[in-house]
């Protein structure tokens, strides 16, 4: 399953306009928060696939029946990029537990790159529902690398995958990878730089959000 959210009615569409401007995206602040925004309207989006129990809730005037989570999710991300993200998921499944994956492009000198990975840190995530969010998927590389690493060894219940923007390839090369993951994307281009930018994109999530890095 593929969720779009540009395909939607959603005012969600014009925060991922701001993502976008070159002129808004200076504000590094107003950059964190619109990815943080997105990923409040990701968590309601995914909440509707979760399990729901009926419980009591005691009221000053009586008992209402109310719907809860049945458990909850596992919040996944990729650092650094991916914290702002991480944190809209988190406002909404407050009561999650969080993973975090550090990972990181190490460029070749025939061209391309490797993903490199340097640390992971997760609860159990056995029986568990996991969501992986990360800004940007473009190759789709590391993505699939992050995730095939946290979930080494563990039978999860499902697996969502998160990002504010997608390429066609990424989606591809995800779905071929990890072909039980919901997809939940702000937006898909068609276009990738030699680099393995997205086109036309929004740049460098991680820097714009945090400082250029060295």
């Amino acid at each position: 399953m593929i969720f779009n959210l540009s395909k939607t009615r959603s005012v969600a569409n014009v925060f991922i306009a701001e993502l976008r401007s070159s002129a808004i995206q200076t504000d590094s602040m107003r950059f964190r928060r619109n990815l943080e925004r997105l990923g409040e309207f990701f968590a309601l989006e995914i909440s509707k696939e979760l399990e729901f129990i009926e419980m009591p809730v005691q009221t000053p005037l009586g008992i209402a029946s109310c719907q809860q989570l049945a458990e909850q999710p596992v919040l996944a991300t990729i650092l650094r990029a991916g914290l702002p993200l991480h944190q809209g998921l988190l406002n909404v499944f407050d009561q999650a537990d969080s993973a975090f994956v550090s990972a990181y492009r190490k460029n070749k000198k025939s061209g391309g790159f490797d993903v490199k990975l340097e640390h992971v840190s997760a609860p159990d995530l056995q029986d568990r529902t996991v969501i992986m969010a990360d800004p940007m998927l473009a190759t789709g590389l590391s993505m699939v690398r992050c995730c095939k690493e946290l979930l080494s060894g563990q039978k999860i219940k499902a697996l969502h995958v998160v990002s504010a923007i997608a390429s066609t390839e990424g989606i591809a090369y995800l779905r071929a990878n990890l072909p039980k993951a919901r997809i939940w994307v702000g937006a898909v281009d068609d276009e990738m730089t030699s680099k393995a930018y997205i086109v036309p994109g929004l740049g460098d999530a991680g820097d714009l959000a945090f400082g250029v890095k060295i």
